[in-house]
C-alpha cells in the first residue's frame, strides 16, 4: 500500500469506506498543525478544488490561542475575518495512527489568491524561489530530540508538570538496554511515520532522564519541514494513545536540552552539491560563502532559530548546545558544524531547539546563506578546540535580546520583508510580556518566606 495519495485514489478510498476523514492541515507562528478533519465526501466535492477558510486569527494568537494585540493582519478592528486554507494536493497522504484518516497540508491565501506573507510555508517558499532563481535546491534534515514520560498529558497538567516519571532514570544516549525499556513507543512512532511516507533512518538513546531521538532521511527543504511537523504532532497523539506524554521544549528541566540540529546542503538542477569543491576542507567558493553568511546574520536571524523564552535556557558552556558564534569540521563545541564529505558535505547549525518552527529556521539559513553568497563574504578559518572557551561572539541569550535585535536588522528587513519582521517581532512581544506578568516557582520558592 502507497503512503502518498492522488485525489482519484483517496475516492478510491473513501468509496470502499478505507478513508472518511480527511485532516487539512496549516502551519501556524509556534510550528504547530492547526486545521480542520472533514469528511472525505466534503473534502473530494468541495474543498480540493476551491480550499476551506479559516480565521485569520490563526496567525495572530499566543500559544494558549488567545487573541493578542499587535499584529497588522488579524485583529478586532479588522473583524477577525478569514483566510483560505488552500490544499497543496502533492502533499496528501494516509495517516496510519489515526484510523480513517488521510492530511494534505495547506499553503495560506487571501481571498484574492495573495499570499498571507506571515504563513511559515509561505515564507519558506519565498527563500526557496531566491535558490529557484540560481538553479538551485535546499536540502534539509533535522535532529529532533524530546523527553518522554510515563505519565499521560492529563496528569502531567494536574500536577502542574511536578514529579512526573522519566522513562529512563538514567543517561541512556546510546544505550540500547535504556532504548529498549522505552522501544513499544518508539516503535509505534517510527512505523506510524513510515506509513505516513517518512524515511525513518534509527532512534537511539540521549543524555536527559528519558530523551530520545528518531531520525529521518534528509529530503528537499519543503518536504522535510512538512514531515517535521507531522512527526512532532503524531508523536505526541501516539504518546497520548499510550497513556504517555513527550516534550519537544528546548529545556524542561536542568539537564540537558532538546536540540533540533538542522542540516542544510545545496544542489543544483541536476542533483550535483553546489558546496561541495576542491578547496580547504572540500568546500566550493560557494560553500565558503554559505557558511560565511551563515556567521555574518546569526544573531539577526536568531529568533527564527530560538522563538520562546525557554528556547535560550539551552545555551550553556558544556551542555552540547552552543555558545559561541563559530564554525568547526566535526566540531560540536561549535555553533555551525562541518559535516560528511563530497555529495554529502553539508554545515548543521546546532543553535535551533526542539521548540523551533522549521519553515522559519530553514527559511533563515536559506536567507543567510544567500546574504553570503552574494556578498562573497570571506570565510575565517575553522575553529580547532573547546569553542566553550574561546572569547569569540557568542549566541544570543534571551529573548528580548534577539527580538531587537531581529527587529532593528536590516539583513531581515533584506531577506525576509518588513511585514513579516513586525509580525515576529510582535510574537515576540506577546511571549515576552506575558512572561513579565508571571510569578514563577523560582521566585516563590526564592523569596517566599525569606525575603
Amino acid at each position: 500500500m502507497t503512503t502518498s495519495l492522488t485525489l482519484d485514489e483517496l475516492r478510491g478510498e473513501a468509496a470502499e469506506g478505507r478513508i472518511d476523514t480527511v485532516i487539512v492541515a496549516i502551519v501556524d507562528m509556534q510550528g504547530r498543525l492547526q486545521g480542520k478533519r472533514l469528511s472525505s465526501r466534503y473534502f473530494l466535492e468541495e474543498v480540493a478544488g476551491h480550499g476551506s477558510e479559516g480565521c485569520n486569527y490563526l496567525l495572530a494568537v499566543d500559544v494558549d490561542m488567545n487573541t493578542v494585540d499587535g499584529y497588522a493582519m488579524s485583529s478586532w478592528e479588522r473583524g477577525y475575518g478569514d483566510f483560505v486554507m488552500r490544499p497543496d494536493l502533492g502533499t496528501l497522504r494516509r495517516i496510519p495512527w489515526q484510523e480513517g484518516a488521510a492530511l494534505v497540508h495547506a499553503d495560506i491565501v487571501w481571498e484574492d489568491g495573495s499570499d498571507v506573507a506571515p504563513s511559515p510555508r509561505q515564507i519558506l517558499r519565498r527563500q526557496l524561489a531566491r535558490l529557484a532563481e540560481r538553479g538551485w535546491g535546499a536540502y534539509v534534515g533535522t535532529e529532533l530530540e524530546f523527553v518522554v514520560y510515563q505519565d499521560s498529558y492529563e496528569d502531567a497538567w494536574r500536577r502542574a508538570y511536578r514529579d512526573l516519571t522519566p522513562a529512563n532514570q538514567y543517561n541512556v544516549d546510546y544505550s540500547l538496554l535504556g532504548g529498549a525499556r522505552v522501544e513499544p513507543l518508539l516503535r509505534r512512532i517510527r512505523n506510524g511515520m513510515t506509513g505516513a511516507g517518512m524515511y525513518v533512518e534509527s532512534a537511539k538513546g540521549e543524555c536527559n532522564l528519558g530523551q530520545h531521538e528518531i531520525a529521518f532521511r534528509f529530503d528537499e527543504a519543503l518536504r522535510t519541514c512538512d514531515n517535521h511537523v507531522l512527526y512532532k504532532t503524531g508523536a505526541k497523539e501516539i504518546a497520548a494513545q499510550e497513556g504517555m506524554s513527550i516534550t519537544f521544549m528546548a529545556k524542561p528541566n536542568e539537564r540537558e536540552g532538546n536540540s533540533c540540529h538542522v542540516h542544510i546542503s545545496l544542489r543544483d538542477a541536476d542533483g550535483a552539491p553546489v558546496m561541495a569543491g576542491d578547496g580547504p576542507h572540500g568546500l566550493s567558493k560557494i560553500g565558503e560563502h554559505f557558511i560565511a553568511g551563515q556567521q555574518a546574520c546569526l544573531r539577526d536571524f536568531t529568533l527564527l532559530y530560538a522563538p520562546n523564552i525557554n528556547s535560550y535556557k539551552r545555551y550553556q558552556p558544556g551542555s552540547f548546545a552552543p555558545t559561541a558564534i563559530k564554525w568547526g569540521v566535526d566540531n560540536r563545541t561549535c555553533a555551525l558544524r562541518l559535516v560528511g564529505h563530497g555529495p554529502s558535505l553539508r554545515i548543521e547549525n546546532r543553535v535551533p531547539g526542539g521548540d523551533v518552527n522549521p519553515y522559519l529556521a530553514v527559511s533563515a539559513l536559506v536567507a543567510a546563506g544567500l546574504h553570503g553568497i552574494e556578498n562573497e563574504l570571506p570565510l575565517e578559518e575553522p575553529f580547532a578546540g573547546n569553542a566553550y572557551a574561546t572569547e569569540a561572539d557568542t549566541v544570543v541569550r534571551t529573548l528580548r535580546d534577539a527580538a531587537a535585535d531581529w527587529e532593528r536588522s536590516p539583513l531581515a528587513a533584506d531577506a525576509f520583508g518588513k511585514e513579516v519582521v513586525e509580525h515576529y517581532a510582535n510574537c515576540a512581544r506577546v511571549e515576552l510580556d506575558a512572561y513579565d506578568r508571571a510569578v514563577t516557582d523560582w521566585e516563590l520558592f526564592r523569596g517566599f518566606e525569606r525575603l
